[in-house]
């Protein structure tokens, strides 16, 4: 018989809890990214250490641009956490998410052009990224 991988061991582990932890998901990024950086973007932005310069209508369009689609993706998470249509889905786009920031953020702080609050941010995305694996549905 042959020894499980780490892969085997990590994906799907807690897929019996994968829709409470698509909840706590939508919950905790809805409300400290998707809303705040759709209505307060600027706001947002200076909380997270960003120096903002004075020209700021092209910040505020692109903050609710990526706010809007973020809250589409919040909505999204609820309708798989509360009835399981679409979970798998759901599930990759978080992961795929998850893989892209860990790489964004890994690129700014090696560039040096982001606030620490950014560079911190590496840890959550990770985290997101290994939680997303160890809930994913192995139906």
């Amino acid at each position: 018989m042959q020894e499980p991988s780490i892969y085997s061991t990590l994906v799907g582990m807690w897929n019996e809890y994968s829709q409470d932890y698509l909840m706590f998901l939508l919950i905790g990024t809805t409300l400290v990214f998707s809303i705040p950086i759709f209505f307060i973007p600027l706001t947002w932005a200076r909380i997270m250490k960003w120096t903002i310069p004075e020209q700021t209508d092209l910040v505020l369009y692109f903050g609710r641009c990526l706010g809007s689609l973020a809250l589409v993706m919040e909505y999204a998470t609820y309708q798989a956490a509360t009835s399981g249509m679409g979970e798998l889905i759901i599930f990759q786009i978080w992961i795929g998410i998850s893989l892209f920031m860990v790489g964004l953020h890994i690129y700014g702080a090696i560039k040096r052009i982001q606030p620490i609050t950014e560079t911190l941010e590496i840890a959550l995305w990770v985290l997101l990224l290994f939680l997303s694996l160890a809930f994913y549905p192995t139906m």
